[in-house]
């Protein structure tokens, strides 16, 4: 079951910057530039909606956006944002419970997947693979550990903190890269942050059809 951030809602966004400065905008401004003209698009884990100002900055009108949020309060900040003239439809639950027409051009997963345990990321995984059309990009960002001691300090916090919070079920990451390369996807870009604690990946879905490997 996926966590709701309701309590840390309204001092999220600001949580972040006083741990990472501008490396969790940043990194996902790097990812949404691979948004193209027309494309419909799928948010999944989108938290406070500043991400849609941000790609209507860039895209005005024209897009059609499916923004998904498990957490009502973070729904709520999100619909308060601006979107111009995109068509966009909100939905307030787990993307493993809604039922959504396949064949979207771009799926956005910023810093989702480290919620999860490794169960509940392949069934969240292979949902938003099943609505991904071939050939569609998944622009996915979060949290790794590449060796540096602090690393896995500030993890281990983070994850203490929002069990505490919100509730998540995680307590370590799961093989978030490793789920992808049984699937097919491999990065067609990639940026670190962070001293290369975040990294964002912008991966490609097969053109050819595959069977999803639980």
């Amino acid at each position: 079951m996926a966590a709701s951030f309701n309590n840390s809602a309204r001092f999220y966004d600001l949580l972040s910057r006083l741990v990472y400065g501008k490396a969790i905008i940043n990194t996902q401004l790097y990812l949404i530039n691979h948004i193209q003209a027309n494309n419909n698009v799928l948010i999944v884990g989108g938290g406070t909606g500043w991400i849609l100002d941000e790609i209507t900055r860039l895209h005005p009108t024209g897009l059609k956006i499916t923004y998904v949020e498990a957490a009502e309060r973070m729904m709520a900040l999100s619909q308060k944002r601006n979107t111009s003239g995109n068509e966009i439809i909100f939905i307030n639950d787990v993307i493993e419970g809604v039922n959504l027409p396949a064949g979207f051009d771009v799926a956005i997963t910023p810093f989702l997947f480290d919620n999860f345990t490794e169960a509940t990321l392949r069934t969240v995984f292979s949902k938003i693979h099943s609505l991904l059309k071939p050939g569609a990009l998944w622009l996915n960002c979060d949290f790794q550990l590449t060796g540096k001691w602090w690393q896995g300090i500030l993890l281990k916090s983070m994850f203490l903190f929002f069990r505490l919070i919100d509730g998540i079920e995680a307590s370590k990451l799961p093989e978030i890269e490793a789920c992808f390369n049984r699937n097919n996807y491999s990065p067609k870009n990639e940026r670190t942050f962070f001293g290369d604690f975040i990294v964002a990946r912008v991966y490609r879905k097969q053109e050819r059809h595959y069977l999803l490997q639980q």
